[in-house]
């Protein structure tokens, strides 16, 4: 791995420690003793009387404000300016970190695949520079230190979650809209502009089962605020500590899901796709059929069915082989979707097959067929016997819910297989070490400055660590903007997927960390605001993601809302109403 591309990074890092140096001088004032007077060197005064108003004085060094730095060496400062250009520094080494972790999780995800790999660390990896900010800003100094800076963890946790469902979820709505026909926006067409119903964009339907694994993950937040509905300052700590249970558990049920949800979803695309062979063999046979496949009552034509099966027997032994059920599925002709002949024809032969002799009888066919037939009618909603069109409804439903499910051609997707697997594991363990390292040695020294910046300008450092340090952290929002503005279906998926699952962690993960603090450090559990302002933002778009696959370019409207409405209420609540 060259070291060339992060020299800059190196260098700045360098210039940052000579620059803030932590420096002391002595400011000059009026006084009217005569010690450490010093003249201005222009007037000089008639009497002693007028020697406070020509002569300047040295403040004493040991009365001037002064700040710990941070491991000994690590520059501060108590101006404004200077700590801003320090947040700034700071900041921006937190988002290097976050970018590295990230990129380096990717990078072992591709090696090694999904599983272990993407169900464990690539979330808790992802969201390690938030829970290291959390984790340093409750274990510094004594409980009552620790009690005013943990609000920097809180501020944190709440201003990423909103900030990742509010503006960085609006913004993948307008970077990636495209125009929706029939309820679905349709890959690389963008021809509307900015029509609030005509464009938008559309998702599978494991993005919403994101969203609400995502609502669900709010279930803690509940739990603490309990004894502060009901006012019982006595059941806090025990309040705090099931929540914290419950926390992690989330956490531990989320991984698990992560892991197995691969397995899980190839068997349901598996299942998609078999149902949508079925339908359109159902198509097939009631073009090729010589009358209706259903009678009038409504019921399966046995007659009918029973010509079809001869009609595709071609060896007229009496029963379907392997061989004539692959001729019927290319000449059903699947263009629409990716279709292995082979596996498609195993499938049908387990589902026609009942008596095991890896051959299809006419009554065999004919049970199979009706139990078909029977499923379409009921997933078309067909309720007349003489309805004829409900084949051509359940074919169409079927390819909907393939498509749904993400079971698209992935061909344009596809990772290249890397020349040298080695090399490139290295690469991925160097920027994971790198970034953990970065995040590890930059978190406590971020605390200090938002707390120092605070104290400089009065500046509640709830709203510092709300505002701005979620900017530092949500290295996922320009890769999410990025990956939607591709204006695919699949793309999009995966990034709002990536948004769910991204504050799914915060929710479990860093919560579980802060509930830690405030349990064995024994603070007071004093956020209602901030949780209530959590909960609202999680459940109003968990909701709205879980009930609804496209999002018309209005929705990004409501996600942008909420930004300035989250802010706007925790400082009614805590500042009007003095909730905090």
């Amino acid at each position: 791995m060259s070291i060339k591309p992060y020299v800059p990074f190196f260098f700045f890092f360098f210039l940052l420690l000579v620059l803030c140096s932590n420096a002391q001088g002595r400011f000059t004032s009026y006084r009217q003793s005569s010690t450490d007077l010093a003249s201005d060197g222009v007037n000089e005064p008639e009497s002693e009387s007028e020697t406070s108003s020509y002569l300047l004085s040295l403040t004493p060094l040991s009365v001037e404000s002064t700040c710990e730095e941070t491991y000994g060496f690590m520059p501060c400062t108590t101006t404004v300016v200077g700590n801003m250009f320090l947040m700034l520094v700071y900041g921006y080494l937190m988002y290097s970190a976050a970018k590295w972790l990230s990129s380096g999780s990717e990078i072992l995800l591709e090696i090694l695949g999904p599983g272990i790999v993407g169900g464990l660390f690539l979330p808790v990896l992802t969201s390690l520079p938030d829970a290291m900010l959390i984790l340093v800003s409750g274990l510094s100094g004594s409980t009552e230190t620790a009690q005013s800076q943990v609000s920097v963890g809180i501020g944190l946790l709440a201003g990423s979650t909103v900030l990742v469902l509010s503006l960085i979820w609006g913004s993948c709505v307008v970077v990636g809209k495209c125009d929706i026909e029939n309820s679905t926006a349709k890959d690389n067409k963008d021809t509307k502009g900015f029509n609030f119903t005509g464009s938008g964009v559309s998702t599978d339907i494991w993005t919403s089962y994101s969203a609400r694994i995502m609502a669900v993950s709010v279930i803690p937040f509940l739990i603490v605020q309990i004894p502060q509905v009901l006012n019982s300052y006595s059941e806090r700590r025990i309040a705090v500590l099931i929540a914290l249970i419950v926390s992690v558990t989330l956490f531990v049920s989320y991984c698990i899901y992560q892991v197995c949800q691969p397995w899980v979803q190839k068997r349901h695309i598996a299942y998609a796709k078999h149902k949508h062979v079925i339908s359109g063999i159902l198509q097939h046979l009631k073009m090729r059929a010589l009358g209706w496949l259903l009678d009038d009552d409504g019921e399966p034509n046995k007659e009918v069915i029973d010509k079809l099966f001869c009609t595709i027997d071609q060896d007229n032994d009496g029963y379907l082989s392997a061989t004539e059920l692959r001729a019927l599925i290319i000449g059903v002709r699947f263009d629409q979707i990716e279709l292995n002949k082979d596996d498609a024809v195993e499938k049908l032969m387990q589902e026609f097959d009942t008596s095991h002799d890896s051959r299809i009888d006419m009554n065999e066919f004919f049970t199979g067929v009706s139990k078909w037939l029977n499923v379409a009618k009921r997933v078309a909603n067909s309720k007349s016997p003489s309805d004829r069109k409900f084949l051509t409804d359940f074919h169409s439903r079927t390819k909907q819910e393939h498509d749904l499910l993400g079971a698209g051609d992935q061909s344009e997707e596809a990772i290249e297989e890397r020349k040298n697997i080695k090399l490139a594991f290295l690469k991925a363990v160097g920027m994971l070490l790198v970034g953990t390292l970065i995040a590890a040695v930059v978190a406590e020294p971020l605390v200090d400055v938002v707390d120092n910046f605070s104290d400089a300008t009065s500046i509640p450092n709830f709203f510092i660590s709300f505002i701005i340090l979620p900017l530092f952290t949500a290295s996922e929002g320009v890769s999410a903007i990025t990956f939607a503005s591709r204006k695919k279906i699949r793309t999009a998926s995966l990034t709002f997927s990536q948004l769910y699952g991204s504050v799914t962690m915060k929710n479990v993960l860093c919560l579980s960390v802060f509930l830690a603090l405030v349990y064995i450090r024994e603070l007071t559990w004093d956020f209602s605001a901030e949780v209530l302002v959590i909960l609202i933002v999680c459940i109003v778009m968990g909701v709205f993601g879980s009930f609804r696959t496209t999002f018309p370019l209005w929705t990004s409207s409501i996600a942008f809302i909420l930004y300035p409405f989250s802010v706007a209420l925790i400082y009614v609540l805590d500042f009007v109403f003095g909730w905090s």
